[in-house]
């Protein structure tokens, strides 16, 4: 493996011990690796081993690719699908899962970012496998990225802090001036800016200028959710 390579995968390692919220103490444990041992990977004082990048997708459902080549996303594609899933029951506090928000992730403007996530929105908290109770789950309408999220389904998603600070080929909500939209983040050849393109075929590539992004969304999960049960 090139010390490029080794570099890139180093920095999602690093970007998921930040999502988790973990130091490396608590890292190593939850990968079942020696902390001495996963701080010299992590300094690049040790080349990654495939049994060690293998912890990494076993004991926390990363997806290979991800991690490997920065494509897929971080969790996989693979849907968390719920059927004669029960209502969220309201009332209980954040602990008790991820929230989930009763409004359209796709709908609004930018002034009406602020709303999307108000508490007022939140019908209840779930208990999903591998959905981080940090995520906010919010429902996305439209078929431009059918068929990996359907025209109703559910995502999980977590805030990026810096719009600067992207992962080329995952799938993020993505806060414009006008709107809001789902789509792959892809690299453009002009540095200042970014593709946003759709799973549908139907549906053009955007060219649009980073400095017009206003937040970017990170989608780790699609919840198809099936009402005909």
């Amino acid at each position: 493996m090139d010390s490029q390579k080794n570099a890139e995968i180093i920095a999602r390692i690093k970007y998921l011990m930040k999502e988790m919220g973990v130091r490396q103490v608590q890292f190593a444990q939850r990968i079942g690796v020696d902390t001495s041992n996963l701080s010299k990977y992590l300094n690049a004082h040790m080349p990654l081993s495939d049994s060690f990048l293998n912890r990494l997708v076993v004991n926390l459902g990363v997806s290979k690719d991800w991690l490997l080549d920065g494509t897929d996303l971080p969790f996989g594609k693979t849907p968390v699908r719920v059927d004669n899933a029960p209502s969220p029951a309201t009332g209980q506090t954040e602990a008790a899962g991820t929230p989930v928000y009763d409004v359209d992730a796709t709908a609004g403007t930018a002034s009406g970012r602020n709303e999307l996530f108000a508490s007022e929105n939140i019908v209840g908290w779930v208990n999903l496998p591998n959905v981080s109770p940090h995520c906010r789950i919010v429902r996305v309408s439209g078929d431009s990225m059918a068929p990996v999220i359907m025209d109703g389904d559910f995502v999980a998603v977590r805030e990026v802090s810096k719009t600067s600070q992207i992962y080329w080929g995952q799938i993020y909500i993505v806060q414009l001036d006008d709107f809001r939209l789902v789509k792959y983040v892809r690299r453009h050849t002009d540095p200042n800016m970014v593709v946003l393109r759709s799973e549908n075929p139907n549906y053009d590539d955007m060219d649009v200028r980073l400095a017009d992004i206003h937040e970017l969304l990170l989608v780790q999960h699609v919840l198809h959710l099936n009402t005909r049960l």
